[in-house]
């Protein structure tokens, strides 16, 4: 069976894609999986690395003005088309699936065209315009927020299939946990990450947040400030009078015990990134999300909402973020343990943990 994946651009269109060849593998050992994406996208150094064959066509994104990058990105888009094109013939997949960015649109389209079964995967709960654009062709869609629904036309197609997460990440045992990251199971404790590269806004706030509570010892505090951002927070703090962190305060450039981390920490703040939320709630974690400003079509911030009007967490906008309001929201809700049980609860009832199995059946129903 031959399976051609495609996404790029961030590692959220990557990483799904990923979950989803490791699943197939694990199920079809005679599959054979070609990942598509571009030279100059993160899945060009990621995708190698993880053994996948890898093959690139010429794609960029449009600009949402006119200038002469707009003709430069629609030369590249035909260019591209001639690419997939050639990729899907030679190749000669049994299915295709598209998990976003702009690579996705021409192998997508190609395959659809040539009545190749095809499935795209939707991380957000506001859709990209790729995958708003491919919904119109593709055999089915896998989404992974019910918010998604109505940003689709033909909603029979759609199946929420949740977003692909770590295994490590469910059913870690908590009493190893504790133990291996030395925290007291007495005291609560604030997990505080802003993904993998990191979130300036939710720096600058925890530095105000750990200064309030260098010296309270009924709070322990984990915070990630991202490698590229670590060297100027720990600056800022010693500039805010803390050369040494007491031991209840921990701050990392990168943390490869999240899993651990999120089994028992009793609340998370983060960013709207999808594939945190999904991490947040297949466990059934408290939040604090801040979804990040810049994000395309600020999909962050639909991602977050989606928890609120669910109840499982708070957001805060990154205009009206500061460490004053951030140390006060953190205070009441650790001090509030009735509310933040059934934040736990709500956050655990929208949690998906068998994503891969459900995006499978798909592909099960589409090959068959």
């Amino acid at each position: 069976m031959k399976i051609l994946i495609t996404g790029g651009g961030t590692g959220g269109h990557i990483y799904p894609a990923l979950a989803i060849a490791r699943k197939i593998e694990m199920e079809y050992k005679n599959a054979d999986i070609l990942y598509v994406g571009t030279k100059k996208g993160l899945e060009a150094e990621i995708v190698p690395k993880e053994g996948f064959e890898f093959k690139t066509i010429r794609v960029m994104g449009f600009s949402r003005k006119l200038s002469k990058n707009t003709f430069k990105s629609i030369k590249e888009l035909f260019l591209g088309l001639n690419d997939a094109k050639n990729v899907v013939k030679d190749f000669k997949p049994d299915i295709v699936i598209g998990t976003g960015g702009y690579v996705c649109g021409p192998i997508v389209l190609t395959a659809a065209l040539k009545k190749i079964p095809t499935m795209i995967h939707e991380q957000n709960a506001f859709p990209g315009v790729t995958n708003r654009i491919l919904s119109r062709f593709a055999d089915r869609i896998a989404g992974s927020f019910e918010e998604s629904r109505k940003y689709f036309k033909d909603t029979n197609k759609l199946v929420i299939t949740g977003n692909p997460i770590r295994q490590d990440i469910v059913g870690y045992n908590k009493e190893i946990a504790y133990k291996d990251l030395n925290i007291d199971p007495i005291r609560p404790l604030v997990l505080s990450f802003g993904g993998s590269g990191g979130q300036k806004k939710l720096n600058d706030a925890m530095l105000d947040v750990i200064v309030k509570n260098k010296s309270n010892r009924s709070i322990q505090i984990i915070h990630v400030t991202g490698k590229r951002l670590y060297e100027s927070f720990m600056k800022e703090l010693k500039q805010k009078g803390i050369d040494k962190l007491s031991d209840n305060i921990r701050v990392y450039p990168y943390f490869f015990e999240v899993p651990k981390a999120l089994s028992i920490a009793n609340l998370v703040i983060t960013s709207g990134g999808a594939i945190a939320i999904a991490e947040i709630t297949a466990v059934g974690v408290p939040s604090i999300l801040i979804p990040k400003a810049y994000t395309t079509e600020n999909h962050q911030e639909y991602n977050a909402r989606a928890l609120e009007k669910n109840g499982a967490s708070i957001v805060i906008l990154e205009k009206d973020l500061s460490g004053e309001l951030l140390n006060t929201e953190i205070t009441n809700l650790l001090s509030d343990k009735i509310k933040l049980k059934e934040m736990a609860a709500r956050s655990k009832k929208m949690g998906i943990i068998n994503a891969d199995d459900r995006i499978l059946n798909i592909i099960r129903e589409l090959i068959r």
